[in-house]
């Protein structure tokens, strides 16, 4: 079962995923996709990890999330806009390549017999980016929420802490 979790910036997708992630296992497992790039998104990350309590087990995993997830388990993926940072980054912005690598992995991710909740930005709706590789980023971003929420079993719009259920 994959559960798919959009949304804008504080638009409560966490807190929704987390809740979510409780009412279906008495001991969730969080993955972490991202890497820490300096002190306030350090401050960020301490934040989420202080919002859950000791039922939770934290994973952590910067690209091939597949390989971490525990068969028959319950796991929030937060989130793919830092995932696909990391292939981005790593790929040197070559967006084909990174959709590519994120689609792979998304596909294995339908093959777990596990409880999938992926959380996901909307970037395309805000400002456009005066930068190429911004303008490039909002391209994949947008391409793999495409391609998850179309295997998504479930799909949820946050706005303002409200869901908004898509399918």
């Amino acid at each position: 079962m994959i559960y798919y979790i959009s949304g804008g910036e504080r638009s409560g997708k966490s807190s929704y995923a987390q809740k979510l992630a409780e009412d279906l296992s008495s001991a969730p497992y969080y993955l972490a996709t991202s890497r820490i790039w300096d002190k306030d998104f350090q401050k960020r990350v301490d934040r989420h990890v202080s919002d859950r309590d000791e039922r939770w087990t934290t994973l952590e995993e910067e690209k091939f999330l597949s390989t971490v997830i525990p068969q028959k388990s319950v796991v929030v993926i937060d989130c793919v806009t830092l995932w696909l940072t990391n292939f981005f980054v790593d790929t040197k912005y070559d967006v084909e390549k990174s959709l590519g690598l994120a689609k792979e992995e998304i596909k294995k991710l339908q093959e777990l017999d596990a409880t999938i909740i992926i959380i996901s930005n909307e970037i395309g709706m805000g400002i456009h980016s005066e930068h190429e590789s911004g303008r490039k980023f909002t391209e994949l971003q947008g391409w793999t929420n495409q391609a998850i929420a179309k295997v998504a079993d479930k799909a949820t719009f946050m706005v303002s802490g409200l869901p908004l259920h898509l399918k």
